[in-house]
């Protein structure tokens, strides 16, 4: 992107915040346009984008979201009730995931949302439901890449999986499906990995999901209307990442794709290329105060509102090995010095783990100094353990043009405010 990359940091520091209580996230929805705008042009004849509501779920999220999409994946019956709630047809909808139960399913059967299968026995109970309910159900199968180009990092193929089937096995899974009555093979679908910030490992991995698509095809001697690729598109979240090229990625990604188009059996699909941190990541921040500073063994620690159960990603519990800091930036600060010290950032809960950051350099804080930490728009707040130690949650606000507009949704009625599916 050409946009300045701190600019949601001036809006966010200029914004009239400070009568709000913390701890809060806030959503920049310029930002998030911006960013949907964004993909949505410079892909376009190559991939339509499809948002993955689980990065951030909230409702005037995915509003402004699919003001600029029109694509979504969902994975869960929740998601997919979520994206009917802000006017989505099911068309729109793919429901992607391990694990569906079968009261997801028979509330979802039927509806005209394409279902991605990732297990063998997850085709015969999808089978048993739409034939029990009289339909016909629209179904792509997610098939487990052996291979995963180096600069992913996070590896869902390649290994022991619970997504999707594994690429040796896929024709075997192929023939279930074409066996089944109720079923209809549309397409197919493939997320290698994530965070990934090179352009190239992306080109190769589309390149090789194209090789994967085309012998799928063959095997099941259809025609397919939709090809899912995961885009793996990463964002810098600490000290010495740079942001993603995806102008290059563009580029490199384009011959596959033109090639592909001119095949006679692949060239019609509808090709999504799904993401969702990309979007929503930038786009977010979650703010905090410092409650308590204190030095111990000559380490300075600061003690803020927010901890892991706000944000287990910052804390590094999101599948790192190490911790690594995420970017804060101090948006007021109570004392006068300004050079930057190594200090520790603790959360509030009655646990040696919760730490925001085991080191970081920042001006020195104090109580009442206030902090935001960055790029936490995408598996933020709803990956977080919020109830535990029963701290209260931290509220959620739109940011639009300078205004800061109040959009919570808790723990407790995320799932109880939508009725229009049936779903246990």
């Amino acid at each position: 992107m050409n946009s300045d990359e701190h600019s949601f940091e001036r809006r966010l520091a200029d914004a009239d915040w400070r009568s709000l209580d913390t701890p809060f996230y806030v959503y920049d929805l310029d930002e998030l346009t911006a960013r949907s705008t964004t993909l949505s042009k410079l892909f376009l004849g190559l991939f339509e984008p499809s948002y993955a509501i689980k990065s951030n779920p909230n409702l005037a999220v995915l509003r402004q979201v699919m003001k600029q999409l029109d694509h979504i994946d969902a994975s869960s019956a929740h998601e997919v009730e979520r994206a009917l709630a802000i006017g989505l047809e099911p068309s729109q909808i793919t429901w992607s995931g391990p694990g569906k139960r079968a009261s997801e399913l028979r509330a979802i059967v039927g509806l005209g949302v394409s279902i991605v299968v990732e297990a063998e026995d997850e085709i015969e109970l999808i089978g048993e439901i739409a034939t029990a309910a009289g339909v016909r159900q629209d179904v792509l199968l997610r098939i487990n890449p052996d291979h995963v180009p180096k600069g992913f990092g996070a590896s869902m193929s390649g290994r022991p999986s619970q997504f999707g089937i594994d690429e040796t096995k896929a024709a075997g899974a192929i023939a279930r499906i074409m066996s089944e009555p109720a079923l209809k093979l549309t397409g197919f679908h493939a997320y290698t990995g994530s965070m990934c910030l090179s352009p190239e490992p992306i080109a190769e991995n589309i390149a090789n999901l194209c090789e994967i698509f085309s012998r799928a095809s063959e095997a099941a001697g259809i025609v397919p209307e939709k090809l899912i690729f995961g885009a793996g598109f990463g964002i810098p979240l600490h000290d010495g990442q740079h942001a993603l090229d995806i102008e290059q990625v563009r580029d490199l990604v384009a011959p596959h794709i033109e090639k592909l188009s001119r095949d006679p059996v692949l060239g019609n699909a509808k090709r999504l290329l799904e993401l969702g941190r990309w979007i929503s990541g930038p786009s977010g921040a979650l703010v905090t105060s410092v409650l308590s500073s204190k030095v111990s063994r000559d380490m300075p620690i600061a003690v803020c509102d927010a901890g892991f159960n706000n944000h287990l990603a910052a804390a590094g519990m999101m599948g790192s090995v190490f911790q690594k800091n995420y970017p804060f930036v101090v948006l007021r600060q109570t004392g006068e010095g300004i050079e930057a010290v190594e200090q520790m950032l603790a959360g509030p809960l009655c646990t040696s783990i919760d730490q925001l950051s085991r080191k970081i350099s920042l001006p020195l804080l104090h109580r009442g100094d206030v902090l935001a930490v960055m790029m936490s728009g995408a598996y933020g707040l709803t990956a977080s353990p919020t109830r535990f130690i029963s701290h209260p949650e931290p509220a959620e606000y739109a940011l639009q043009q300078g205004a800061l507009a109040d959009i919570t949704e808790s723990s407790l009625n995320h799932l109880g405010t939508l009725t229009r599916l049936n779903v246990k």
